[in-house]
């Protein structure tokens, strides 16, 4: 590895840190909610999907651009893990998952019809095998809004639940 790109890593670690840390103070000082900032994802589904990325602690928060401190605080319990992170790993599983097998779209497994699906972002992007990634997708005949809204009904569809299976 170069100096130049170890000297990069390091100084991404540094802003990362100082970031989140400056970002925690300002919420407090605002009285800002952070409510429905955390994702759904518990600090066993957490470890297990670092375990099947086949990735250290130390690599997983490089390659998530977050500090060490903050994936052993998942593990541990200790933070809630962000949306975006949740967001990101859950596409990581399914890039590792897929390339072994193909997947079916949730039109098909679920029968959506034609008028319904021509609505839903999934169908528009050609994106039925990973919906759960997609916001505003139309599941149960309903758009989901938010986040925990829309993980609660993804959780318990096969498209994701297949995924989950680690």
């Amino acid at each position: 590895m170069n100096s130049y790109y170890k000297k990069f890593l390091i100084c991404r670690k540094i802003v990362a840190k100082y970031t989140t840390m400056w970002y925690q103070i300002w919420l407090r000082r605002n009285k800002v909610k952070t409510t429905g900032l955390e994702g759904t994802l518990e600090k066993n589904e957490f470890m297990r999907v670092r375990r099947k990325l086949g990735r250290t602690q130390k690599q997983l928060a490089e390659l998530l651009g977050t500090s060490l401190k903050a994936v052993q605080g998942y593990e541990q319990g200790w933070r809630k893990v962000p949306v975006h992170v949740e967001r990101q790993l859950l596409f990581l599983i399914y890039k590792v998952n897929t390339d072994s097998k193909p997947r079916e779209s949730c039109w098909t497994l679920k029968n959506c019809p034609p008028e319904r699906r021509d609505q839903c972002p999934a169908w528009e992007f050609n994106a039925g095998d990973i919906c759960w990634f997609i916001n505003g997708t139309i599941c149960e005949g309903v758009v989901r809004k938010d986040w925990h809204e829309k993980m609660k009904i993804c959780r318990t569809c096969e498209v994701l639940a297949s995924l989950l299976e680690l």
